[in-house]
């Protein structure tokens, strides 16, 4: 009978040696790790690799449910997977152990809080779009925000000066410089051409 340790973080700059720890504390002599979100099961090949190795008898323990999967159906899937092969699941931090009746219950229920706080978790991102979009400073993913001259000259107009706009619109102050001394600044009543300016040309100035 073998144990095998399973450690996964979901972003490059977070660590695994607080799981290693634990799992090597547990008695797992083979511990596999992996820097994969936990949302889904594609590209998580070290998983696939613990799956494939473990044999009647076998346990496989991970520090926390969640560090399997984040869905309800991705952890049943996985579960099915280990009792398929005779092996157990068993978790350090949590009274999980599917050799027993009330460890496999306990298993289902914290499978259901685990998806219930992603779906919370993306909803609360939503939210955060929603209201971003709302303000105007949305920009979506992979571009960079927009400027709007207009509201630099209003803002400047009420005597804010370019330090002040620039860390309000949280834009650079030498947009908010050369935007106020640009052509543009010189006062026409209607949006001039360039009045909104990517912080791309920002970046470039």
């Amino acid at each position: 009978m073998a144990l095998y340790g399973y450690a996964r973080v979901s972003t490059t700059d977070q660590d695994v040696a607080v799981q290693e720890a634990a799992l090597t504390a547990a008695g797992c002599a083979i511990i596999r790790t992996e820097k994969k979100s936990g949302t889904s099961r594609k590209g998580r090949t070290e998983l696939t690799i613990l799956l494939d190795f473990l044999r009647p008898g076998d346990t496989l323990i991970v520090t926390r449910i969640d560090r399997l999967a984040r869905s309800i159906g991705d952890l049943q899937d996985i579960v099915r997977a280990v009792a398929a092969t005779g092996a157990m699941l068993r978790a350090t931090a949590q009274p999980i152990d599917t050799s027993t009746a009330a460890g496999k219950a306990f298993l289902d229920m914290l499978g259901v809080f685990a998806e219930f706080e992603t779906n919370l978790r993306k909803e609360r991102q939503l939210e955060g779009i929603a209201a971003a979009k709302a303000k105007g400073v949305y920009a979506g993913k992979g571009r960079l925000p927009t400027i709007d001259s207009l509201e630099v000259r209003r803002l400047h107009s009420e005597g804010i000066g370019p330090a002040a706009i620039a860390k309000q619109l949280k834009i650079g102050r030498a947009s908010v410089y050369r935007l106020l001394s640009g052509p543009e600044a010189a006062g026409r009543g209607g949006r001039a051409e360039g009045d909104v300016v990517s912080s791309t040309q920002e970046m470039a100035a």
